[in-house]
This record gives C-alpha cells, structure tokens and sequence, in this order.
C-alpha cells in the first residue's frame, strides 16, 4: 500500500490574544484541504509589527496552548518565539520543510494578508515555497488576486470560505480595556490566563 503523503497547515499569527476566529479558520482548513496536522506558530518579532506593543511571546505561546488542547490535530510550535531577531515567514516556511520533507505544506493565513504579501520578504520564492490557504474575512475580497502581480501564482493560493465572525484580537484587547464582555469569543481557559495574568489592561 503507498504511504500516504503528509499534508501539514502552517497558521502563523501574532495570537494576541488567540481566539474562536482563529480556531475555526484553522478547523475548516483541516477539513477541507484534508490536513493531517495544524501548527500554530506565535510570531516573535514580526517585522509589520515593530512599533506596536505586542504581549509577551510566553504568554501568547501559552493562551494558544491552552487553547488547543481538545484538538488532537492541533499543536503549538516555539519556532518564531526563540528565534533570534525579526520573525520572517518565509524564514519559518523553509525550516518547516526542512524538519518535513516529504510533507506538502499550507500556509493558512487571512485573505486581507495574501493582498498583502507581495510587501513580504522574498514574496515570490515563498509562494513557490509554500501554498497558501486564505481564509475570507469580513470586507475583504479575493476577486484582486486575479490582478497583474498574482497572475503566475494563482494555482499557489487557495480560498477556505468560514462562517461569518467578526471576532478580533485588536476588538478583544480593546474590550477588556473598556470592562465589556468577551465570554464566547476566545477558548473559556484563555479568558480565564487572561484575567488572571491581568493582561490588556
């Protein structure tokens, strides 16, 4: 019998915090691109972000520990958060194939990110790299991807329609600050880190 090829999703993210958004994008990838496993990787230093507050890297490794926990498919990587200098996604979509060789990989990301990669470093040796699964999101819309840039690279990136939420981390942090609910909108043990780390305020 021949050994059946494994098909890994990469979901890069910030993560801060992680919430049910992200668990479905991640739930419907593995469904509908049949993936064996899907590894979220919290982001280190991601060069978009350098003048932002982002939260501990610890502490956003954590929130998405215990947020994965009921879901055997999904696990945790440390790869960004140890690694020293900017996190680059090209830089960790090449060390995952090198840790998976024989596995097909998908980078699972937001729509509003791939119209955005080409302002990513070595965008062109990454879609060559990696396929890419964008998830469609509130206001954005993919029909742009048929435009000039993304013409050769179309068969590189493939769609993942989610249900409609419109959960954000930014919203998330904002609501903690205001005191208003966010019960339903990230993992119960997440909520919980969060108030008893005091984080957001």
């Amino acid at each position: 019998m021949e050994k059946k090829e494994k098909i890994i999703g990469i979901m890069g993210g910030t993560f801060d915090p992680i919430h049910n958004g992200h668990l479905l994008t991640a739930e419907c990838a593995a469904y509908q691109y049949n993936l064996d496993e899907v590894i979220f990787v919290p982001s280190g230093n991601p060069p978009h972000k350098v003048e932002k507050r982002i939260t501990d890297a610890e502490d956003r490794y954590l929130m998405c520990m215990l947020a994965i926990m009921s879901n055997p498919k999904f696990r945790v990587s440390r790869m960004e958060i140890d690694r020293v200098g900017l996190s680059y996604t090209i830089d960790t979509v090449r060390e995952f194939k090198s840790l998976y060789p024989e596995a097909k990989i998908y980078f699972i990301t937001g729509s509003d990110a791939i119209l955005e990669i080409f302002t990513w470093k070595d965008p062109e040796e990454l879609l060559q790299e990696a396929e890419f699964i964008a998830a469609t999101r509130p206001g954005y819309c993919l029909s742009e991807l048929g435009q000039g840039i993304y013409d050769s690279h179309l068969n590189s990136i493939h769609p993942l329609e989610i249900p409609g939420l419109a959960i954000s981390s930014t919203d998330i942090r904002e609501r903690i600050i205001q005191g208003r609910p966010i019960k339903y909108q990230l993992p119960e043990t997440v909520e919980m880190y969060i108030k008893k780390h005091n984080l957001y305020k």
